[in-house]
């Protein structure tokens, strides 16, 4: 009698890691209040607290200004998304992915009415609220660090004092432009957020993956991180990366030494502006080296691009914010702060929790098929090289962001700019899985958005 024969380790690794990433979610919703944790630093107790490992509360709203148009995109999305996707025109599959991105995000925002978008950027610890009384640009370079540390009588709100200043300057620019409106505000990022989705697809065919970047569009564009995006500045830190990599890719497969050279520059500014944006996306040098590697060893545009972004960093440091002098400011009034009343004997889990309900549970089965694809399918297959490294690359951003111990708590929306690389795992699903896969991931943001008011 034969017994049954074992499913080869890819037809079985997309159940592993699903079935894991629901086991990190549910534990890590539920062990704290299971085991009495004390995981969040609270002034009021009532405030937060409910939802660990996500920053908010449970609001339960069954039908908002949004809810029906996010049910009917999810319904279209579900039925269609997969074939468009595979029959589009490439510019039309890409303006098709940057209105599906940028209308899923708002209606799931609009679930709470205007508010959805405004109410974040309205907030006193966000950045808005501060460029608004900033009338002397170079003056704030020169007191910047100063202002990090709580001791200081005038210290900067959390968002101001936790990023460099590339960030603030952003705000300040749309006030100086007139746009101080937190509703407003809140669209412009949003719709430059959505631009993420242009940016990795074109880049994976650059990179010679353009029937994986068809597979896994509708999944990139209608990812549950949509929530976080439309409600954090935080995606439009991921849409600066995105771009920079997509310049970086296009400078390494140029032809000529005139686009090389014009592309690599881009590509430097856009990634030194990152860094100046937030203190955790030095990490992208980790997608950048996959990048170069992906465009077969093509190292030709690494010094014009490192020379580009380097200048990026020295102009702040010339009008007075040196990275290397203010991250030991910034980390110490961090564990001043909440830091220290986040245990990481929780986060250095809990944060995987809040990724794989930002980034969507059926990423857990993406990456468990990262680590099953056969080498022989790694070496010949240039789609599947593809996925592997740019997905790979953003697994060891995350891992070393995790152990940083920078990162506890709140990476729902920290950890935006390094999601749409992951989501990229779920090109390796086989194709029977696509649909159920998509219908997953939009049912996680429609629940999450219906049950929990989170506060990004």
């Amino acid at each position: 009698m034969v017994g049954p024969v074992a499913a080869p380790p890819a037809q079985r690794a997309p159940w592993i890691g699903l079935a894991l990433a629901a086991l990190i979610i549910v534990t890590s919703f539920t062990l704290p209040h299971l085991l009495g944790w004390e995981v969040y630093a609270r002034k009021d107790p009532t405030e937060f607290g409910t939802v660990e490992p996500l920053h908010g509360f449970w609001s339960p709203r069954w039908f908002g200004p949004g809810t029906l148009p996010a049910i009917v995109l999810a319904v279209l999305a579900y039925r269609y998304a997969d074939s468009l996707a595979q029959r589009l025109p490439w510019r039309w599959l890409m303006l098709t992915a940057y209105a599906a991105s940028l209308t899923w995000m708002l209606a799931l925002a609009f679930t709470d009415g205007l508010a959805g978008v405004a109410h974040v950027f309205a907030m006193d610890t966000e950045y808005l609220t501060t460029a608004q009384k900033i009338d002397d640009i170079p003056g704030m370079f020169d007191e910047f660090i100063e202002r990090i540390p709580y001791a200081h009588p005038d210290n900067w709100v959390v968002h101001v004092a936790g990023h460099p200043p590339g960030a603030f300057l952003y705000f300040i620019a749309l006030v100086r432009l007139g746009i101080s409106d937190p509703l407003w505000v809140g669209l412009i990022t949003t719709a430059l957020g959505a631009t993420s989705v242009i940016a990795v697809l074109t880049t994976m065919r650059i990179l010679g993956a353009a029937s994986a970047a068809r597979r896994v569009a509708p999944l990139l564009a209608l990812s549950p991180a949509a929530i976080f995006v439309a409600v954090s500045a935080d995606g439009l830190f991921a849409a600066v990366a995105a771009w920079g990599m997509c310049a970086l890719a296009g400078a390494a497969t140029a032809g000529t030494r005139g686009r090389i050279a014009g592309l690599a520059t881009v590509a430097g500014l856009l990634l030194g502006y990152a860094v100046m944006m937030s203190y955790g996306l030095p990490l992208l040098g980790v997608l950048a080296i996959a990048v170069l590697i992906l465009a077969r060893g093509s190292w030709a545009p690494l010094p014009i691009a490192a020379a580009a972004a380097l200048l990026v960093v020295m102009i702040f440091a010339w009008a007075g914010f040196a990275w290397w002098e203010a991250y030991p400011v910034l980390a110490e009034r961090y564990w001043d702060g909440a830091a220290k009343d986040r245990p990481f004997t929780y986060w250095v889990w809990g944060n995987i929790g809040a990724l794989l309900i930002s980034a969507g549970p059926m990423v857990g089965s993406g990456v468990a098929l990262l680590m099953a694809v056969p080498r022989r399918d790694v070496l010949n297959r240039d789609n599947t090289r593809v996925v592997l490294w740019l997905a790979g690359a953003a697994v060891v951003m995350i891992l070393v962001a995790d152990l940083s111990r920078m990162s506890k708590a709140e990476v729902e929306r920290i950890w935006l700019p390094f999601i749409p690389w992951l989501t990229l795992s779920l090109a390796l699903l086989p194709q029977r899985w696509l649909r159920p896969a998509l219908g997953l991931q939009l049912a996680t943001a429609l629940i999450i958005e219906t049950l929990l008011y989170t506060s990004w």
